[in-house]
């Protein structure tokens, strides 16, 4: 976790540790991409089920900087590319994604099978979180930076 209050750890984890639609940004050539995905958050980070070969996972291989928005909260980070869903390395992961995707995780939209089946962590930098009248302005620490 990072430099900011329990408070606004709470918050985080009411709001987005489940499923949640948030905005995510990439760059490519200099020009900004967004995007909505579903996410789950924990710890600093969001995570997300995607397909290897897209065009956010290509474009973050590139230049993994990102930005997230969704409900009253947006910050900047990192994309790391956890690589296939069912690796062993992920299972815990897999297994938290399953639970908090649970109503359309097995709709056909994604193969388990298929080693393309990525799972995608936005480990956070920086953000500022708004709820109630207050501002939170936090810095993750986060060792991917």
């Amino acid at each position: 976790m990072g430099k900011w209050t329990q408070e606004a750890e709470t918050i985080l984890q009411e709001r987005f540790g489940k499923d949640s639609v948030i905005a995510l940004a990439t760059i490519e050539d200099g020009k900004p991409w967004v995007r909505n995905v579903n996410a789950f958050y924990e710890d600093g980070a969001f995570y997300v089920i995607t397909y290897g070969l897209s065009n956010k996972m290509r474009q973050l291989a590139k230049n993994p900087e990102a930005a997230i928005a969704g409900d009253w909260f947006t910050a900047q980070g990192r994309g790391v590319d956890m690589g296939y869903f069912g690796r062993e390395e992920n299972r815990e992961m897999a297994q938290k994604l399953r639970q908090a995707f649970a109503a359309w995780i097995d709709n056909g939209h994604n193969d388990f099978q298929d080693v393309n089946t990525h799972i995608l962590r936005i480990a956070l930098r920086q953000g500022c979180l708004l709820s109630h009248g207050k501002r939170y302005d936090i810095a993750f620490d986060q060792k991917d930076f």
